[in-house]
């Protein structure tokens, strides 16, 4: 079992580890500008940076958040291992640290205690705004020291002998995704540069893309868009960012009911991550799927 987080020996490490791969990607785009200076996009690097995005991104909305953190639906011991290592391969950190991190926000969602408000502390005005947007964006996973917790919030997944495995080993699954980008350039171009730029692409960039796709979550959707049900926070649905977000941008849908496997709770609200739960189980890999029925949602309704 996890020493307490307060006591973690490895605690700096891991924020070391977590700037890094929040910073390091960006210095792929120069690679990107560099590679398209003097020629066109080849497809095969589109087929990468789309795969790996893709699945890097279900692992981080269906596993990490509807799965692990929110418990909205329960599928096969096997498919919670690929999943936590799909996460993983996203290098937002950990399974049960992000986990933690994540049940605490709910906890104090835009009040003292929650690790990302944009809301607390940044000042007044324009500058405090621009200050909170970029805490809660960045800030808290450069600059804060503030643990996870995971005694407190994830003790659940603590008890998980494979998570807490894959959960060790994050830096393992991190090399697997990037050898995966690696290979897949090579089987799709037969050569080893083909291999490298779709380690460019399906590495640094589908790293720095999916990164500030999940810290917009965090920013933008606590500050900007409409707010269809009332809750304790800030939080907002963003239409235009859903499609990039995996259906994650229905922020507010979510606040209201953090259980829901949904977070696009109506058919016109498109939720990929949504479309993936409904269909595993209609054949047969998740049951006990959360909805949320049409009297609830009336109920909680801004403004009914």
């Amino acid at each position: 079992m996890h020493q307490s987080a307060l006591a973690r020996p490895s605690e700096r490490l891991d924020r070391l580890a977590n700037a890094a791969a929040t910073v390091l990607p960006a210095l792929g785009i120069a690679g990107v500008a560099w590679q398209l200076w003097g020629s066109a996009l080849h497809w095969q690097d589109v087929v990468v940076f789309a795969t790996t995005l893709t699945l890097a991104g279900f692992g981080v909305t269906v596993g990490f958040h509807r799965l692990f953190t929110h418990r909205s639906f329960k599928t096969t011991r096997a498919m919670r291992v690929v999943f936590a290592v799909l996460g993983s391969a996203a290098v937002e950190g950990p399974v049960i640290e992000w986990v933690a991190y994540h049940r605490r926000h709910h906890a104090f969602s835009d009040r003292a205690g929650d690790p990302h408000s944009p809301h607390l502390d940044h000042g007044s005005g324009v500058k405090g705004a621009l200050r909170g947007l970029f805490h809660a964006h960045l800030g808290w996973v450069l600059f804060s020291d503030e643990p996870a917790q995971e005694d407190r919030y994830a003790p659940d997944l603590l008890t998980d002998r494979a998570l807490r495995l894959i959960d060790r080993t994050f830096i393992l699954w991190v090399a697997v995704g990037l050898a995966f980008a690696f290979g897949l350039g090579v089987a799709l171009t037969g050569t080893v540069v083909g291999g490298l730029t779709g380690l460019l692409w399906g590495g640094a960039v589908r790293i720095f893309v999916l990164h500030h796709v999940t810290f917009s979550i965090n920013s933008l959707c606590h500050f900007f868009g409409r707010r269809d049900f009332e809750t304790d926070d800030e939080s907002r649905n963003l239409r235009w960012l859903v499609p990039l977000s995996f259906g994650e941008a229905w922020h507010n849908n979510h606040h209201a009911f953090p259980t829901s496997a949904a977070h696009g709770l109506t058919r016109w609200q498109f939720d990929p991550s949504k479309l993936l739960i409904y269909g595993m189980e209609r054949i047969g890999l998740a049951w006990d799927v959360v909805r949320i029925n049409p009297e609830r949602r009336a109920a909680k309704a801004a403004g009914g």
